[in-house]
């Protein structure tokens, strides 16, 4: 398992644009990135991302929050749906919050396993102005 700083893996999150022209999040989609690198094609240099990918729940924002709801993707054999994607199609970070639920949270969940853990997760629009802009 790689790891950041002598510390336990970190896998960000990021949104990538699915379609330049459809504008706020019906152009974009959310990815966890879990590997950078690049490889040479016919002396053309392509890097690359391997990314897990997160759809929307709904086709709106959540009515109470106004921010969106993702879950992860999961291939038919229930392993991680991934992709690789180049790396110009990433538009930035993304900050996602858990959709905690009724129930009580149990003691082991820390920040390095919190995205294997809930179902759901809040896409925060107010982590910042830049994804405030575009998560519309």
């Amino acid at each position: 398992m790689p790891h950041w700083c002598k510390g336990p893996a970190c896998y960000d999150m990021v949104f990538l644009e699915w379609d330049p022209d459809i504008p706020g999040m019906g152009g974009l989609c959310i990815g966890q990135v879990f590997l950078f690198f690049s490889f040479i094609y016919n002396n053309i240099k392509y890097p690359c991302a391997l990314i897990q990918w997160f759809s929307k729940v709904l086709d709106k924002p959540d009515k109470d929050t106004g921010m969106w709801v993702v879950q992860p993707d999961y291939d038919v054999d229930g392993g991680l749906d991934m992709d690789v994607v180049h790396i110009h199609s990433i538009l930035r970070g993304a900050h996602l919050i858990p959709v905690y639920g009724h129930t009580h949270l149990l003691a082991d969940i820390q920040y390095t396993n919190s995205l294997d853990v809930f179902q759901a997760y809040y896409v925060n629009k107010y982590i910042n102005h830049h994804a405030f802009k575009i998560t519309f």
